[in-house]
């Protein structure tokens, strides 16, 4: 997720969006079933309009542009239909709140660490604002919130806190680091798509924040691959076994 500098004057704008957002989408979260589908169709319909008028400021020809939005809308699609399905028991909506705390983690982490260590630009012809410190703190932040996640994963429900504590880092440091140096590929390609549209934002349906692809850039990423993950796994299952 882009971050945006924050002026004083948008700041109540920006916080009552969040607000906002985080209720609809909590809400949706909460209630399952149809209604998460259509909320998740809904953003999937925005980012997708967003993406093809950054595609059509940058790709003259009509095959280029026929390629691009193809691709948006696998990627898209892709990682929306897999929100949709982790939402479904017996996963449920507690795994799509980890995956979203842990991109929200490494957003809020390389935001406050970018700009208090500041350091090397990680593609300054990207996204200049971007730095390996910021990266780093991605990581830790997603680790941070997968640690306290899995706190009291349902193997460990007799162990001793101490031994709770260690399983639970055990699992977050493989998925934490995963989810925010993914989180961060999303957020550079949102960049990149950006900067060669030659625009600030993706759109400006949310007031002080831009658009939707602005805020789910990142989001996007982790559950595109999750998704890939999954049409692996049942590929696998349909080949047959061992004569």
């Amino acid at each position: 997720m882009t971050q945006a500098p924050t002026n004083k004057s948008d700041l109540p704008t920006r916080t009552v969006s969040a607000v906002v957002m985080l209720a609809l989408a909590g809400t949706a979260l909460w209630l399952g079933g149809g209604i998460w589908a259509i909320f998740v169709g809904l953003i999937a319909a925005g980012v997708l309009l967003e993406f093809s008028r950054l595609v059509l400021a940058f790709t003259p020809g009509l095959l280029a542009r026929l390629a691009w939005h193809l691709g948006g809308l696998i990627y898209v699609g892709l990682a929306c239909a897999a929100l949709i399905f982790l939402r479904v028991p017996p996963v449920g909506y507690r795994f799509v709140l980890m995956v979203v705390c842990g991109v929200v983690a490494t957003d809020i982490f390389a935001y406050f660490a970018g700009r208090t260590f500041r350091g090397p630009k990680v593609a300054p012809r990207i996204s200049p604002s971007k730095t390996w410190s910021g990266l780093a703190g991605g990581v830790v932040g997603s680790t941070l919130v997968f640690t306290l996640l899995f706190r009291f994963p349902e193997s460990c429900r007799d162990c001793v806190a101490v031994q709770a504590w260690r399983y639970a880092f055990e699992y977050a440091i493989r998925i934490g680091p995963l989810v925010a140096i993914i989180a961060q590929a999303g957020d550079f390609f949102e960049s990149w798509l950006k900067r060669r549209a030659g625009v600030k934002d993706s759109g400006t349906l949310i007031p002080g924040h831009g658009g939707l692809f602005d805020r789910v850039d990142g989001l996007l990423a982790v559950c595109f691959i999750i998704g890939l993950v999954m049409l692996g796994t049942v590929f696998e299952s349909l080949l047959p076994g061992p004569a």
